[in-house]
């Protein structure tokens, strides 16, 4: 951040650097505690990851309404006003992922009980590791503002995307196999959705990013790496519910 001649705007743009650095921060630890969770079947680890996810929602709604109040007292022209929005855009994108966390930790008390094939999570727990260095990666990007950095994590999207449709093929291998585990895998099918949209929105900070340091927007049409397949819709089919469930 630039400094500027009023000294009370550098301060409000500080402070709402530590927001969002204090937000990065509990959705990096609400994305690894849930697969911990969701893999080691720990109901008081799920238990804490939902209680992480109060604190994101109010530093997200103080980070919104100190933007607003700055923008109003300052009236901020180009890359300031770019440093605010960015504030915004980027706390919506982490209060997304504390809140698909907390879904997969509320999945892992729901299934705690019908535990089976504990190999069927391998492929999730891939898919978290990679979500998470993207999360990180973009953080970092954020904070140092590096355009560059930020694109790299913006491409790596299509590598959680392909990972996501080999771990539905797998659990529905799993669910073909034994029709007892059609309940457990959907569940495990839901979380790998989540995860895939955490990455999501680690792509959606690395365009705040990459437009906050050049004034540009990357392509609309980010890269993709699934095929035409829905797993949500699929996992439905399956366990008899016609409806497309998407967490809340």
């Amino acid at each position: 951040m630039s400094d500027h001649i009023v000294k009370s705007y550098d301060k409000d743009l500080e402070a709402l650097g530590r927001k969002i650095a204090e937000m990065g921060g509990i959705a990096e630890k609400m994305l690894t505690d849930s697969m911990d969770a969701l893999s080691e079947l720990d109901m008081d680890l799920a238990r804490k990851t939902i209680e992480s996810d109060p604190r994101l929602d109010y530093l997200q709604r103080e980070i919104e309404e100190s933007a607003i109040l700055t923008i109003a007292r300052r009236q901020p022209m180009a890359v300031d006003l770019r440093e605010i929005v960015a504030a915004i855009r980027v706390s919506g994108d982490l209060e997304r992922v504390g809140d698909l966390a907390k879904n997969i930790a509320k999945r892992a008390m729901k299934i705690a009980a019908e535990a089976r094939l504990p190999r069927a999570i391998i492929g999730l727990k891939h898919m978290n590791d990679v979500a998470a260095m993207q999360l990180k990666d973009v953080l970092d990007a954020y904070a140092q503002r590096d355009g560059e950095a930020a694109r790299k994590v913006w491409l790596q999207d299509a590598e959680l995307d392909a990972l996501e449709d080999s771990v539905f093929r797998d659990l529905l291998t799993f669910m073909m196999e034994d029709p007892r585990n059609i309940s457990f895998c959907t569940h495990l099918l839901f979380c790998s959705k989540n995860i895939e949209r955490m990455g999501d929105h680690a792509t959606n900070i690395a365009e705040t990013v990459h437009y906050l340091v050049t004034g540009e927007t990357l392509p609309l049409d980010r890269p993709k790496g699934r095929g035409l397949i829905d797993p949500v819709i699929v996992a439905g089919q399956l366990s008899g519910g016609g409806a497309d469930e998407r967490p809340a």
